[in-house]
Formats: structure tokens, C-alpha cells, sequence
């Protein structure tokens, strides 16, 4: 036994590599190296040829780092068997998001937020983000919005639904972010996105809650980054939201949905005003009793009054005309006493 273990160390040591394999894993078989790439920096990593190569001459640890360093390759582990054969196994890096610029430059980022080059090959299905700033040096806060579009983007790819309705995740100067749906004419807010699976979690309630009903195109601005609720509007300018406490009643939300349909203004009537006599009678109709709207009754007929006069005019109120009463006629009238109208004389 002696002798034999000592005949196979003297042949390892002076044996040649026989051949080479190499064995390439990626995410759903979609490689941005080939076996020719990876066979090139074998080669060079040896200096020269491998197949045939001393095996004593084949640093094998070396070469691993040296494959290390290209940037689609996580790890690599290379060993040589019974046969003299080198196996060569690499991990290439999985790309989970693409980054668009503003100055136009794009690229990939792994798990862990290093840039990866684009590929002729190849392009990666992951969520985009629009408007990352052209970074040159980074510093924490450089540091928090790549590990924000890190997690953004993680979420996304885990959840096969995300990735379906998400066509891009835009980054604004003041880096806030905002989803562009792929279904839908609508922009979500989603603030600095520190909380972006639950910020999905709401958006996602308010979909099955309220669009499924009344359509995905029914608002224009939907922003999720308050904690506890939504609010949404059907112009990207309007003040009036429609807004609801998602933990407390998604019915109210479902219900306040329904009522910007039918859009209805209660009216407040008028004061009444002291009637006085001007030049120029304004022909405004006032109720001389405001009561609610609610009150009013069907057939409300309301006096027309003159309209107030400026404060610094002065009107003399006409004075009110009293009606007198028409003097009494007698029923007959009898001739003076010793007087005969019929004859004519006394």
C-alpha cells in the first residue's frame, strides 16, 4: 500500500493536465459568459495553454481569484480528478435591476448594488429605475438611495405580480420615487421608499379594493407613502383627494370612490338684506329667511328686495304713504227745512 500511495504522488506530480471542463450556473439559464470567455481567462490565469500543462505548474487557488475578479463572476471553484482532468465551476452574478441616468449612461446592478456591464448577449428581465443620479463618488446618502433601489428592486422580482404591473420606478431630483404602471394610466408616489413592501401592500389593496371597480384609469395620482392609507387623485393638479384609513375601513374608501362620480354641491342661499330704495334696483332675488339647503321646501317662491346701498351713500327712506279712508256718502241728502225743490221756491 505503501508503494502504491507513493507511485500516485509521483505521477500527480508528474502528471499533465489531460483536458479541462467547465461548468457555467446562472439564473434561469441565462448566461452573460460563455465557456469561451471563461476559457480565455483560464488561460490567461496560467500563463498559456491548460491542457497539457504540468499539473504541478497549475496554481489552482490563484486561478480562482484571478476568474474572481471578472465582473459577472461570483465565485469560482476549480479541482483536478483521478483523471487529470481540471473542472472549472463558475457562479455568474445575478443581475435585479437596470439603472438609466439622466445623462443617458445605463447599466446593471447585482444584489448586493455593484454595477455590472451591459451584455451583447443577453438583456436581464428586471425592474427599471429611471433618474439615478450620475454618481462619482459615493457618500452615505448615495449609499441609502442605492441600497433603497436594491431593495425596491428585490421586492419586485420576488413577486411575480410586481413584476407584471411595474414598468419602471422613476427617481426624482429630490429622490423620491414613483411607479409607472404597465396596466393603468396612473402614477404612484411611493415618497423615499424606505417601506416599500408596504407601500406595495396598500397600493396592492387599493387595486383589488377600488380600481378593479371603477377602472385603473379612473386616477391620475395615487400616493401610497403615508403610513396607514392612500390618497388618490383623478387630476395630476387637484387639491380635493379622496383619501381613507386603509387599517381602519376600506369601505370607506370604496364608498368616498363612488361619491366623486356624482359630484354634488349644496348651495347656500343667500342673507336676508334690509330693503331700501336706490337709483339702480338690482333685480338679485333674496330669501328674506336663509335656511338650510336641506329645508327648502319644493316650491319656493322668494321676494324680490332691493339691494343695500354703499355705506358711505346716504338715503332718505321715502316715507310710507298711509291710505285714508274715503269719506262716508250719505244714502239721501233732505232739503232745508221750509225748502220745496219742486217748485222752485221758498
Amino acid at each position: 500500500m505503501f508503494t502504491l500511495l507513493m507511485a500516485a504522488i509521483t505521477r500527480k506530480k508528474n502528471g499533465l493536465c489531460s483536458d479541462y471542463s467547465i461548468r457555467i450556473n446562472g439564473v434561469e439559464n441565462v448566461f452573460f459568459l460563455d465557456e469561451n470567455e471563461v476559457e480565455l481567462l483560464l488561460k490567461k490565469a496560467a500563463k498559456g495553454e491548460i491542457k497539457g500543462q504540468p499539473l504541478t505548474s497549475l496554481n489552482l487557488h490563484a486561478m480562482e481569484e484571478s476568474l474572481e475578479r471578472n465582473t459577472w463572476i461570483s465565485d469560482a471553484e476549480l479541482y483536478i480528478d483521478n483523471q487529470d482532468v481540471l473542472h472549472v465551476t463558475i457562479v455568474e452574478k445575478e443581475p435585479v435591476a437596470r439603472i438609466f441616468t439622466p445623462t443617458g449612461e445605463s447599466y446593471y446592478i447585482d444584489s448586493t448594488g455593484k454595477k455590472l456591464p451591459l451584455s451583447d448577449k443577453h438583456s436581464a428581465r428586471v425592474p427599471v429605475f429611471t433618474g439615478f443620479p450620475d454618481i462619482k463618488r459615493m457618500n452615505s446618502a448615495d449609499s441609502i438611495l442605492l441600497k433603497t433601489v436594491t431593495t425596491a428592486a428585490n421586492y419586485i422580482l420576488a413577486d411575480p405580480f410586481w413584476m407584471s404591473q411595474v414598468a419602471q420606478m422613476h427617481i426624482t431630483p429630490e429622490r423620491n420615487f414613483e411607479m409607472i404602471p404597465v396596466v393603468g394610466n396612473h402614477q404612484v408616489k411611493m415618497g423615499t421608499g424606505r417601506e416599500i413592501d408596504k407601500q406595495f401592500g396598500r397600493l396592492l389593496i387599493f387595486y383589488k379594493e377600488v380600481l378593479s371597480k371603477t377602472g385603473f384609469d379612473r386616477f391620475k395620482i395615487i400616493d401610497v407613502q403615508y403610513k396607514g392609507q392612500v390618497v388618490a387623485s383623478r387630476t395630476a393638479g387637484e387639491n380635493k383627494v379622496d383619501s381613507v384609513q386603509l387599517r381602519r375601513n376600506v369601505e370607506m374608501l370604496l364608498q368616498q370612490s363612488r361619491q366623486t362620480e356624482n359630484d354634488t354641491v349644496a348651495r347656500l342661499l343667500p342673507k336676508a338684506a334690509i330693503p331700501l330704495e336706490t337709483d339702480t334696483p338690482d333685480e338679485t332675488p333674496v330669501m328674506e329667511n336663509p335656511v338650510k339647503p336641506a329645508d327648502v321646501p319644493t316650491n319656493t317662491n322668494p321676494v324680490p328686495l332691493k339691494s343695500p346701498v354703499p355705506a358711505d351713500r346716504k338715503v332718505q327712506p321715502k316715507p310710507v304713504k298711509q291710505n285714508k279712508p274715503a269719506p262716508k256718502q250719505p244714502k239721501a241728502v233732505m232739503p232745508p227745512k221750509g225748502e220745496d225743490p219742486d217748485n222752485g221756491y221758498n
